[in-house]
């Protein structure tokens, strides 16, 4: 799959898995997506709900530091984000 299919798809494709981090500061939402990503099978979506301002900035890092992709970050009618991620391995 070449990386615009992957983001062609990553906008389509439903989360595998949702997490909850509302609420959470910085960097708990980190720490539960690397928790839990390893749940999902590969090329699968996580969103990760957050309304940390450094979740919006550090998700998308920690996606680059750790090979995964960083399909998007969608504002939430309530405030916040949910960020998409794919496993890539």
């Amino acid at each position: 799959m070449t990386s615009a299919q992957a983001a062609a798809e990553g906008a389509t494709q439903p989360p595998a898995l949702t997490i909850d981090a509302l609420g959470k500061k910085c960097p708990i939402p980190i720490i539960m997506l690397a928790e839990q990503i390893n749940y999902v099978p590969r090329n699968a979506i996580v969103s990760v709900l957050a309304d940390d301002p450094a979740a919006f900035t550090d998700i998308p890092a920690w996606c680059r530091l750790k090979s995964h992709h960083h399909v998007g970050s969608h504002e939430l009618p309530g405030g916040g984000w949910a960020i998409h991620v794919r496993r890539n391995y």
